[in-house]
């Protein structure tokens, strides 16, 4: 299971490396929150009403601190309380990203890594992936394959796999999972395909069926796209995360994106759910309530204690913020023009994980087998920092829920992930196996660690990931609003159905788009102007009779986005700082 960490560019990284924190370290009284870094307790971050210090938005040099991933040695695990035990679930990954129960019990593992078509306009792109690969392991020589689904077994619901398919390989960037009906939906880094699979198989033969195109390449900043199943089977939810920090790659890098979206799985037809959602993942249905959470990194680059991750509910029609403000009315004033009147519907997260975290994993445990201190509420994977001058995340978390709320502070839970400046692993996805224990997937320690009771306690049959009610059970909440149904793989223009108020498909890449004239929409709506996946929030869309205007989409230019004049229709976000590194739910890449 050791990772070694010496590779032949090592030394071209710590060079690098060594650069980067010499800039970090180099004295700048302009960085509001450098004098108090070491002070500032971290835990005023957690919770409801996080603590939100000054921003600095002059911050060319941002902090970093990026561990060397060094694996776990034989007999290694991370470290729990003492009413769990912690056991390896399965080993000799290629970084495992998510897990998903089946209702059968069986286990499916999805490992993959970033597409390799993202295009590198300039130096620091180069240098971006250098760091990344310095902090996600790997060793030298060749890589193994990853980008594939692996099933796991536990035929006697022992806690022991008992046998190991790779049912899927050769995807492309995987991530999310759902599974209804004899059909396996997978989340890849462009489209929602869709499988024929019936429990029990060991493989996956036939070619898959795409069910929906999702916003891809070639610039694919955060590909991870996760999946959701409603509770009454009908609808899948995908998160679509942004292709950029703060829109500063202009408004045709962002359509579609910082979203989740609402698939109708019988026709296809899509649209935004909700949006202002810089990178949103671990998408669940709250079993008691069925109302959508998910996890969400947010922006980068305004100081090491801003801005904090979060997990809340999803609220439908309801715009976060990004990339204008967050957490409600706080303004990112790096992002021009301003857009006073969407910050004014912005609405702010249930529950702040604190700063550069990279929460990724989400599970609720009502129904597990996990003791009463963990029976009622969240876990959250936080995969950890690189953006600031001291670690933060590397931790699996709980948080206490009443009434399908949360409702109290943070637990640490899975610990022990790091060792000094190294790094033994990372967690990303969380799941609950075939017995009711928590699963927990490494994508840096290439494991799945099952965090069980202490006493052996297990459920008395297996509880998979999608909670679908059947007939006779619980009422559903309001159904969802009726997606559009368009046909994507037509190429006459002439298909295309008029876009709605509340959203519309996707045109496919080099198709005309139909702006909406933005207003300023009620509280917690989608603005008018963001409401389709055409048009996410990433610059002011308002223009002159923009019903009868039409934008043709252009690829990104290298450089244009950061320092080019852009067209008076057409306003983007412009930059006065370099990108970061990718973003640390991208540093297996």
């Amino acid at each position: 299971m050791m990772t070694h960490g010496f590779f032949p560019q090592r030394m071209l990284l710590l060079t690098g490396g060594a650069v980067l924190m010499l800039g970090v370290a180099w004295p700048d009284a302009a960085r509001a929150q450098d004098a108090d870094t070491g002070d500032f307790d971290i835990s005023s971050q957690i919770g409801p009403d996080p603590v939100l210090p000054e921003p600095d938005f002059v911050n060319l040099i941002p902090d970093m601190k990026v561990g060397e991933v060094i694996g776990w040695a034989e007999g290694q695990t991370p470290t729990v309380p003492d009413d769990l035990m912690i056991t390896a679930y399965a080993t000799d990954l290629v970084n495992p990203r998510t897990v998903h129960t089946l209702p059968n019990g069986d286990v499916l593992v999805v490992q993959s890594r970033a597409p390799g078509d993202k295009p590198k306009y300039r130096p620091k792109d180069y240098i971006r992936g250098w760091i990344m690969s310095f902090a996600s392991g790997g060793g030298g020589g060749p890589q193994k394959d990853s980008n594939l689904i692996t099933l796991l077994r536990d035929s006697d619901r022992d806690g022991v796999v008992d046998e190991r398919h790779d049912l899927l390989t050769d995807l492309h960037s995987p991530f999310g999972l759902a599974w209804i009906d004899d059909t396996l939906y997978v989340a890849a880094a462009d489209a929602v395909l869709a499988y024929p699979y019936s429990l029990g198989e060991n493989v996956i033969t036939a070619e898959p069926e795409t069910l929906t195109p999702l916003p891809g390449g070639p610039l694919n900043h955060h590909w991870t796209k996760d999946l959701a199943l409603s509770p009454d089977g009908t609808m899948l939810y995908a998160s679509v995360g942004s292709n950029s920090n703060a829109a500063e790659n202009g408004i045709e890098a962002e359509k579609g994106r910082a979203a989740i979206w609402q698939i109708d799985r019988e026709t296809g037809a899509s649209r935004i759910f909700a949006s202002g959602l810089r990178n949103p993942n671990g998408l669940i249905f709250h079993p008691q309530t069925d109302m959508l959470w998910a996890v969400i990194n947010e922006r980068d680059e305004l100081g090491p204690n801003l801005v904090p991750d979060y997990m809340t509910s999803v609220q439908e029609g309801a715009f976060y913020g990004w990339p204008y403000s967050y957490y409600g009315s706080h303004v990112d004033e790096r992002v021009r023009p301003a857009r006073p009147d969407l910050v004014e519907t912005a609405i702010a997260p249930d529950y702040a994980l604190s700063s550069h975290v990279a929460a990724l994993g989400l599970v609720f445990s009502e129904g597990s087998a996990m003791p009463e201190p963990y029976a009622n509420g969240a876990f959250v994977g936080q995969r950890g920092s690189w953006n600031r001058d001291k670690f933060n995340g590397y931790k699996v978390s709980y948080v206490p829920f009443t009434d399908g709320r949360p409702d109290g502070m943070a637990q640490d839970v899975v610990t022990g992930f790091l060792a000094g400046d190294q790094v033994h692993g990372r967690p990303v996805g969380l799941g609950i196996d075939g017995t009711g224990a928590l699963l927990v997937a490494d994508d840096a320690g290439n494991t799945v660690w099952r965090v069980a009771p202490a006493d052996g306690s297990t459920t008395d049959g297996p509880l998979g990931t999608d909670r679908v009610r059947d007939a006779a059970g619980q009422a559903s909440a309001e159904p969802a609003a009726e997606p559009v149904a368009v046909d994507v793989t037509a190429d006459d223009p002439s298909n295309e159905a008029p876009a709605p108020d509340t959203g519309i498909q996707p045109a496919e890449e080099g198709e005309a788009i139909q702006a909406d004239e933005a207003s300023a929409p009620a509280q917690g709506q989608i603005p008018a102007a963001i409401a389709s996946p055409e048009e996410v929030p990433a610059v002011d869309t308002s223009v002159p009779d923009a019903a009868a205007e039409t934008v043709e989409p252009q690829p990104v230019e290298p450089e244009a986005a950061e320092t080019d004049p852009q067209p008076a229709d057409e306003p983007v976000v412009p930059s006065t700082q370099p990108l970061p590194p990718e973003d640390a739910d991208e540093a297996a890449n």
